[in-house]
Parts: structure tokens; C-alpha cells; sequence
């Protein structure tokens, strides 16, 4: 269906709560994009909950990189100031503007900086198997279709042109291997500084740079440190 007639037809809008998406009522589809639109939040939710459980300064690096691409979307809408499509057709906007689109910049950036991450950082520091190459391809496909997904809900909700989402992803991409290539080669080789600094060691801030497969790490060392702890536990009781 062409868009001026997408925007000509009457159609009564739900929203999710508490978010505020809107799709039209009974239409599963609309209902099933609204909500792979959301996850943009929760990869936010995901990335503030591995900095205060984990306190890894890539991790950390990673999520300002969103953030610096979340404020470079709110200036490009401003300096274009292109206005959305079907003006009117929804209620609960954050902004009027919808060159370039938010979620498509945001999702392009995070998909872009972890193909990078698992194609390159990964390579450096693992010898891949088999079995490795393998998650990734599959990792890298999900990911490829949860990006072009959340892309596509923008359209059919009629929050955003085509033209939007597209420069959206050119944007996001952009920044993504900018600002992967600006932690590899300028943060990294700071991170051990400044994982040194006073403040770092107080809020058990750490880096992991240098250690290849960070679960396999974290799993022998806890399992050898439980083990250590049951057997003296064991001494004690004899």
C-alpha cells in the first residue's frame, strides 16, 4: 500500500503502555512490530545492567558510544528538521521530527560496533574454532535481522519515511565503526591507566582487554575458588 494512502485511511491507534508506541487497532502485525521497536530499551536496560554487575571499561566505552550517537541523531533532526510522515496520525511523539530515525540509527550503531567486536576485537584475541565461527555467523544473522526488523516497524507504524530509516542506518553504521576503531586504537590502550586510577579501584571499575574469553576466565576461576573455599571449609569441620 502506497504511503499517501496509508496516511488517507482511518485508522483507530492503540499504544503500548507506559511507551507510548502506537499501532492500529487489531492489526497483529502492527502489534508484533510496536513491540520489536521497543528493543532499543532493552538493550539499554541490558548495557546499564552488565555496567553495574560487571564494571568493564569496553562494556562501559560501548554504551558512551550509543549515547554519543543518540545525541547525534537529536542534532542531524535538528539541523534537517524534516517532518515525520502522516502528520497527525499519532498523539504520544517525543520529538516532530523524523530525519533521521532514532531507532534505526541506534540499532545500525549497536549492530555495526558488535559485528566489529566479534569479527575483528574477537579474532585478536582467540584462536577461533569451528564451533566459534559458528555462533558468530548465527549471532551476526539474528542480530542483522533484529536491526532490519525494528528498521521495518518504523515504516509500517508510520513513524518514518523510508528515506529516514535508510540514512538512519547509514548514520548509525557510520558511528559504529568510528567509534569502534577510536576504543581499539585511542581507550584501549588507556583502559589498564585507567583502570589504575583511585576512583576505578573504588568502584571496582576493570579491564578485560587482554583476556580472551572473559566467560571461560570467570568460569575456572570461580569454580577453582568455590572448590579452594569448600575444602578448607571441609578441614574446618573435621
Amino acid at each position: 500500500m502506497a504511503l499517501e494512502e496509508q496516511c488517507s485511511a482511518p485508522s483507530q491507534w492503540r499504544s503500548i503502555s507506559l511507551t507510548h508506541v502506537e499501532f492500529a487497532e487489531g492489526d497483529l502485525t502492527g502489534r508484533i512490530l510496536a513491540y520489536i521497536s521497543l528493543l532499543p530499551i532493552a538493550i539499554l536496560v541490558g548495557f546499564v545492567t552488565l555496567i553495574v554487575f560487571k564494571r568493564e571499561l569496553h562494556t562501559i566505552s560501548f554504551f558512551g558510544g550509543l549515547i554519543l550517537n543518540e545525541g547525534v541523531n537529536w542534532v542531524l533532526k535538528h539541523i534537517f528538521r524534516e517532518p515525520r510522515p502522516c502528520a497527525g496520525a499519532h498523539t504520544t511523539l517525543h520529538t516532530e521530527y523524523g530525519m533521521p530515525s532514532n531507532h534505526s540509527q541506534f540499532m545500525w550503531f549497536f549492530v555495526v560496533y558488535f559485528f566489529l567486536f566479534l569479527y575483528l576485537r574477537m579474532h585478536q584475541t582467540n584462536n577461533a574454532r569451528c564451533v566459534d565461527l559458528l555462533w558468530r555467523h548465527i549471532l551476526s544473522i539474528i542480530l542483522l535481522g533484529v536491526a532490519l526488523s525494528v528498521s521495518y516497524s518504523r515504516v509500517y507504524l508510520l513513524y518514518h519515511s523510508w528515506s529516514q530509516v535508510f540514512y538512519g542506518g547509514v548514520a548509525g553504521s557510520t558511528i559504529g565503526i568510528v567509534w569502534f576503531f577510536f576504543t581499539q586504537e585511542v581507550l584501549t590502550p588507556l583502559f589498564p591507566k585507567i583502570a589504575a586510577w583511585p576512583i576505578s579501584e573504588y568502584f571496582l571499575v576493570r579491564d578485560t582487554s587482554l583476556i580472551p574469553n572473559i566467560l571461560w576466565f570467570e568460569y575456572t576461576v570461580t569454580r577453582s575458588e568455590a572448590r579452594n573455599r569448600q575444602r578448607k571449609l571441609g578441614t574446618k569441620l573435621q
